[in-house]
């Protein structure tokens, strides 16, 4: 197994596109640096972790991202989400132990490297499309409102106990009395100050900003009013090495891993495919997810935080002007070159200049807007209340894991409530149509075709085969053939052939024949296989409804022996 990754990994970096230099992507990447320094020292502290696991996370994300890889728009650091998800999942499993959440931390970013891995090896880079995207929306929304509530409150100077919002607002409003008015303000000007900068463009809001700050944080009496700075920044990162974390620790991190994993590639691919749909650039997912998995993998080896494509890196790269993965590479120099010169100066930002810039990096998912589509289209729109609501009322980490699983219920009720389409033919040709749809056609003498509206499965296949019976029982005594049009079935489970089987002698007592129609290779075979009494090769035809319609017309009438047998 390891060799194999070794031999996929040296495949993706010598087969990779050999990007050239370009003064563009030399801009690119120094204004990204003064995007993604604030942002990893502030998403670090949003998580709970020193300043140098959201550098950890930066370093590890440009580096890996940048030699394997395929977008070259995309930013691959710590992220708002992830360190939303990581905050809330290593804080309720170390119980307030400062020592153990590092662990915690480290073995969480650690699996999900390792889960990312295991994926692109398995080459299940579409995985995510089963999140629905209201699903996400929703999510990325409710997500917003939690974080921007807590870094308020963490403006303000008070930490509410609650994890859920209605609760936690309740909280802040009553300690409106102990609030930082002064470090109110401070945060509030900063904000002030990151939209201004946002509407001229190219111009580095977020550095401009810590700069501020930090000027701030050294000639104004900011103590005196109680506002905390970030304190002293170390990179003296300890050798990478396995967090000691107990058995029970590990399957609990693993639990959240794939929460983790499902985050951070959903907001991942979604920044990564927008913009290569724009410049029509080609996506590889899996390679995507190897990536990403060596990615954190390094992070959570050097007790870093998660890392993925955000969306605002990523266009912040894109509107700089890149035009491919080196200005990743360009900007992670910068940033080593800022760290190791300007370290001491890091521990004088003000943290209200820090929640100032997680507010302003989570703003753009904060647009109403969103919901529009679902209610004008009359759309699941349960979906994405849904997902608002269960990380509004359940928490970050519950409120991911419910999200996901609406939008699999979702799924799991459109399958499985499938009905059938009674095809006919129309004007008298070779095609066939619902007969509802189009009164026109009309049904062959003897002879009831049927279509399911979806793929049979376990869940629905009894359910659709019934209704399949329901309307050959309709149809009158005089039909003696029932075609049923596979179409929409790419391949069949041993459930469904199950219940092909018993549907077939069911139709066989009643003296009437079932032939097939458009069946796909896999489904055809596995019927063969599964060597069904009366179904032949010339029966589970993979032609056309017409020449099923044919073949049926040469069937001999099925006596009460051929039922018998």
């Amino acid at each position: 197994m390891i060799s194999w990754f070794q031999n996929r990994l040296r495949l993706a970096l010598f087969m990779n596109d050999a990007p050239r230099m370009s003064w563009r992507d030399l801009i690119a990447g120094m204004s990204l640096a003064g995007l993604l320094l604030p942002e990893a020292v502030a998403y670090a502290g949003m998580a709970n972790l020193p300043p140098q696991a959201g550098v950890v996370a930066m370093f590890a994300g440009l580096v890996c991202y940048g030699l394997i890889g395929t977008s070259r728009f995309a930013i691959v650091s710590a992220t708002s989400s992830s360190a939303a998800v990581l905050a809330a999942a290593t804080t309720a499993a170390a119980g307030g132990n400062p020592t153990l959440q590092l662990a915690f931390g480290a073995g969480l970013v650690l699996l999900t490297g390792v889960f990312f891995l295991a994926a692109g090896m398995a080459r299940i880079g579409s995985v995510s499309d089963f999140i629905a995207k209201p699903v996400l929306r929703g999510f990325a929304f409710g997500l917003a409102i939690v974080i921007i509530v807590k870094q308020f409150a963490a403006m303000a100077g008070v930490a509410p106990r609650h994890t859920d919002m209605i609760r936690y607002l309740g909280e802040l409003g009553s300690l409106a009395a102990s609030w930082n008015w002064a470090s109110v303000l401070v945060g509030m000007v900063a904000l002030a100050l990151l939209f201004l900068c946002a509407r001229i463009p190219r111009l580095p809001g977020g550095l401009l900003v810590i700069l501020i700050g930090i000027a701030a944080g050294r000639w104004l009496p900011l103590a005196q009013q109680g506002i905390s700075l970030v304190g002293s920044l170390t990179l003296d990162l300890p050798a990478p090495a396995l967090p000691q974390l107990s058995y029970a620790g590990w399957l609990r991190m693993a639990e959240l891993g794939m929460a983790m994993v499902l985050i951070l590639y959903a907001e991942s691919t979604s920044s990564i495919r927008t913009f290569a749909m724009q410049h029509g650039d080609r996506v590889v997912p899996n390679r995507d997810l190897l990536a990403l998995g060596a990615a954190n993998l390094v992070s959570g080896l050097c007790q870093g935080m998660p890392a993925g494509a955000g969306y605002s890196a990523t266009s912040a790269n894109e509107a700089s002007g890149a035009v491919s993965r080196l200005a990743g590479g360009i900007a992670a120099l910068t940033l080593l070159l800022i760290v190791l010169a300007c370290l001491p100066a890091i521990a004088l930002i003000p943290q209200p200049v820090l929640a100032a810039i997680v507010i302003h990096a989570v703003s753009h998912t904060l647009r109403p807007s969103v919901f529009q589509p679902y209610f004008r289209l009359h759309r699941d729109r349960f979906v994405i209340l849904a997902a608002v609501l269960a990380v509004l009322l359940l928490g970050v980490v519950d409120g991911l894991l419910a999200a996901v699983a609406v939008s699999l219920l979702m799924l799991l009720r459109r399958l499985s409530e499938s009905s059938v389409t009674v095809l006919g033919r129309l004007d008298h040709g070779h095609d066939f149509v619902s007969t509802i749809l189009h009164p026109a056609a009309q049904p062959v003498p003897g002879i009831l075709i049927v279509r399911p509206d979806t793929a049979l499965f376990f869940a629905n296949a009894e359910r659709i085969l019934t209704q399949a019976r329901h309307a050959l029982a309709a149809s009158g005594k005089q039909t003696r053939t029932l075609i049923l049009s596979l179409e929409a079935s790419p391949d069949l489970d041993s459930s469904t052939v199950e219940a092909i089987g018993d549907f077939h002698r069911a139709l066989r007592n009643q003296q009437t024949h079932l032939l097939f129609a458009r069946l796909k290779n896999p489904a055809r075979e596995v019927l063969l296989r599964a060597a069904i009494d009366g179904l032949n090769e010339v029966t589970l035809c993979d032609l056309s409804v017409d020449d099923a319609v044919n073949a049926a017309l040469t069937l001999q009438p099925l006596t009460g022996n051929d039922a018998a047998r």
